[in-house]
């Protein structure tokens, strides 16, 4: 092999590691948290027109209902937060329907995070916070998402910040909890509403 032949082997894109193209890793909430959310907001609501039709309140069902199913966009709109994690940078995004004065989503580059700080909740939890070098700004770290081990594992590999402590906000069985008491509230709303409806009183 000529010295021009072995030079330019040495520099072919391929077998040069700043040249590889890296896919991003996209975490999203966890289908628990966001089914049972969602399954919570409708036991909680659902009964609202029903009970303003029987007990003849100034506020009409049809706005209840107008009312219920907007706060159920916006719900849903919060729950499709996505974080996206590549080489350069981790980034919070929202779908394009979502509004940016309701959900604004933030980036930061690896290069500018300057430590990952520790808060307490005002229910005990602990939740962190990117400290940015350039700016007087913290950004949440996303902590109900899939996959959030492998999440924390990656901020790691990228800012050389030791992640090995940090666990989820809430656990999945927090969650399956929540939910089973949920599927018993929508069972007393259903009770609710079909014996109104038998005896008359819609």
């Amino acid at each position: 092999m000529s010295p021009n032949q072995k030079k330019a082997s040495e520099t072919k894109p391929e077998n040069n590691p700043e040249n590889k193209q890296y896919s991003p890793s996209v975490f999203r909430i966890s289908p628990i948290i966001r089914i049972t959310l969602i399954t919570f907001y409708w036991a909680l609501l659902i009964p609202l027109p029903f009970l303003a039709k029987v007990s003849s309140t100034p506020v009409s069902p049809i706005i209840l209902w107008i009312g219920i199913s907007l706060g159920f966009i916006a719900l849903y709109g919060a729950l499709s937060e996505q974080v996206i994690v590549d080489d350069e940078k981790i980034q919070v995004a929202y779908p394009n329907w979502v509004p940016r004065f309701f959900r604004k989503g933030w980036q930061l580059h690896w290069k500018e995070v300057k430590d990952l700080k520790m808060r307490t909740t005002g229910q005990g939890g602990l939740v962190y916070y990117f400290v940015s070098q350039s700016y007087d700004q913290a950004y949440l770290l996303p902590m109900r998402v899939v996959g959030f081990n492998r999440l924390v594992k990656l901020v790691q590999n990228y800012t050389g910040i030791d992640t090995t402590d940090i666990r989820p906000l809430a656990q999945p069985w927090m969650y399956l909890i929540l939910f089973g008491f949920t599927l018993l509230l929508l069972l007393v709303d259903a009770w609710t509403i079909t014996t109104a409806i038998n005896q008359g009183l819609m």
